[in-house]
């Protein structure tokens, strides 16, 4: 069988295209991305010419079985097996862009694929924000369902680690507003047209953001950036959860633990010592 080539293009800089990027989309039979108008900008400028295959989220799920019979050689009489490469408009395909459900199903189909190292926009975000890179969560786009984005911003609330999301210059005052409602003064990024001679990182909290941007238009791609809540601000939401438990219905959240460990648990939660809830339970 043919091999997948996951190939990232460049965010922004044209330059930010790793050598064995460029060997491998000039050595495969096909190259499948996202639009054929921007894609072949980035080959012309490599002088790469190769038979181009739209792969875009509306066809991804008939095109991928396309690609996977020509990946296995059995798409044409007398053609073997292709080498296929995909790429999408900018950064790493299959994250926050088409390629996930190829993927799957090449692994299901028993197609090898490889992914090539390179450039990714949120990644390149974090770095630069200055924001805590040790844990983070990214998660693209925020839903259009409302059922599904409430989810996303439930979680959020109490993240402990950078949260990361994508979005569009047109929507992104209407974000930053409904984001500013769920961080609080939480410090915050704004970067845009990373990599590109307009390339900005706004620090701020998600209300400061949403005052900057109301009176400057938003212009280019943004990766927004939420640090994680305090060790202190996650104490005190504990607390004011307790606050109207007395200690015996809170003592009845962990009755399926032994009674020490369970008073233990209790004492974190609250804040206290171990030794107030003995004395408050035993008088």
């Amino acid at each position: 069988m043919g091999t997948l080539y996951l190939c990232p293009t460049p965010i922004g800089n044209l330059s930010d295209i790793t050598e064995r990027t460029l060997e491998t989309l000039r050595s495969v039979d096909a190259i499948a991305c996202e639009d054929t108008r921007t894609s072949g900008v980035l080959l012309a400028h490599y002088d790469i010419h190769k038979p181009l295959i739209s792969y875009h989220k509306y066809n991804e799920q008939e095109r991928s079985e396309e690609l996977i019979r020509r990946l296995q050689g059995s798409w044409e009489k007398d053609h073997g097996d292709e080498d296929i490469a995909l790429i999408t408009d900018a950064g790493m395909p299959a994250i926050s862009d088409p390629g996930q459900i190829l993927v799957k199903k090449c692994h299901e189909a028993g197609v090898k694929v490889t992914a090539l190292p390179g450039p990714c926009a949120f990644v390149t975000a974090l770095a630069v924000s200055g924001l805590d890179s040790r844990r983070f969560s990214f998660e693209g786009f925020l839903p259009t369902d409302k059922k599904e984005r409430e989810e996303v911003l439930e979680a959020l609330k109490n993240a402990q680690g950078t949260t990361i999301f994508y979005e569009a210059p047109h929507r992104l005052k209407e974000t930053l507003k409904l984001l500013s409602g769920v961080t609080g003064e939480r410090r915050a990024a704004a970067v845009r047209e990373l990599s590109k001679k307009f390339e900005e990182v706004r620090l701020g909290t998600m209300e400061e953001l949403g005052r900057y941007f109301s009176e400057n238009e938003p212009k280019g791609e943004f990766v927004l950036l939420i640090e994680g809540t305090s060790l202190k601000e996650r104490q005190e939401k504990a607390r004011a959860r307790f606050e109207d438990m007395t200690i015996e219905e809170h003592m009845a959240l962990y009755k399926d633990l032994p009674e020490k460990e369970a008073m233990k648990q209790v004492a974190k939660d609250r804040g206290i010592s171990k030794r107030d809830v003995y004395d408050i339970l035993k008088k």
